[in-house]
C-alpha cells in the first residue's frame, strides 16, 4: 500500500509542476523571422502569436504574395520553436516520467 501511495504522491507532484510550467509558457515568447529578418513573428511558449514585425522595404505593392508567404513561414518557424521549447520543459519538469500521463492534461 505504501509504494502505491507514494506513487500517486509522485504523480500529484508531477501534474503540479506541469501546470505551473503550462502557466509559466504564457509569459514566455519565442521570436522567428523570415526573408532575411525582413518579418518577424512572436509567439507565446504555447505557440499563440502576439506579434508580427514587418521591414518597410519588404512591403511592395506589386508582390503581396511574397509578403504573404514570409509572414507565413515566421509564423511557422515561430510556432515550432514553441512546441520545441515547451516540449523540452515539459521533458525537463517530468524528471524522467512519461510526458503524456493519462488524466494529467
Amino acid at each position: 500500500m505504501t509504494n502505491i501511495q507514494q506513487l500517486m504522491k509522485m504523480g500529484q507532484q508531477l501534474q503540479a509542476k506541469v501546470k505551473e510550467l503550462q502557466d509559466s509558457l504564457d509569459s514566455e515568447q519565442i521570436e522567428a523571422s523570415a526573408g532575411g529578418g525582413m518579418v518577424r513573428a512572436r509567439v507565446t511558449g504555447k505557440g499563440d502569436l502576439v506579434g508580427v514585425s514587418i521591414e518597410p522595404e519588404v512591403v511592395d505593392p506589386e508582390d503581396v504574395e511574397m509578403l504573404e508567404d514570409l509572414v507565413v513561414a515566421a509564423v511557422a518557424e515561430a510556432q515550432h520553436r514553441a512546441r520545441t521549447f515547451s516540449e523540452e520543459r515539459m521533458r525537463s519538469a517530468a524528471g524522467g516520467f512519461p510526458v503524456q500521463l493519462p488524466g494529467l492534461f
